[in-house]
């Protein structure tokens, strides 16, 4: 069964007979078409992460900061993933929990391979953004973009909030801050 005749035969099954004999089968497939392109576009890009991290547990157990861990989001344009040499700080050869995700991260510490964290924040290339300048000197705290990070006992997956440009705009009218196209757009 071809494309065509795939979709036609979704529409016939799934669609309700009134809606078919109400508006007929354009209004039918339009309105399909509208649900699709609204799910592709409102969709979350969901990342699998190779280990189970636990915010919480390090917040509360550790006292970690979120700059602990992201070590140039006050010093530099971009925020950093954790790479194994933050991780391997506190986690070396001996594992100091009885977590199953402590001892696959002591298989990439012992490895000494990278831990390949999936970025679940990210910007379009046309659009620069600056977490020092956010951080630093508009002094948001993470939480403003990052929801509620020191409760989740998952690793991030989604965006909290979705780097849009009108999620961006809102809160620059909000904290009074530039709208100018050419301080994000370069």
């Amino acid at each position: 069964m071809g494309p065509l005749q795939t979709f036609r035969h979704i529409t016939m099954t799934w669609l309700s007979p009134v809606i078919k004999q109400t508006f007929g089968y354009g209004a039918a497939i339009s309105f399909i078409v509208i649900i699709l392109v609204f799910r592709a576009f409102t969709s979350r890009d969901e990342k699998t992460q190779p280990l189970a991290y636990n915010h919480k547990s390090h917040i509360d157990n550790a006292s970690l900061t979120c700059t602990d861990c992201h070590v140039t989001v006050e010093s530099s344009p971009s925020a950093t993933i954790p790479s194994l040499e933050v991780c391997s700080t506190c986690h070396s050869d001996q594992p100091i929990s009885e977590s199953g995700e402590e001892k696959k991260l002591l298989e990439f510490v012992a490895k000494g391979t990278s831990i390949p964290w999936q970025r679940a924040y990210s910007v379009p290339d046309h659009v620069y953004f600056s977490h020092r300048r956010h951080v630093t000197k508009g002094g948001l705290d993470c939480k403003v973009c990052h929801g509620e990070v020191k409760e989740l006992i998952t690793p991030v997956s989604t965006q909290f909030l979705p780097t849009t440009m009108e999620n961006c705009m809102k809160c620059h009218r909000e904290q009074n801050v530039t709208n100018d196209c050419l301080s994000c757009h370069r």
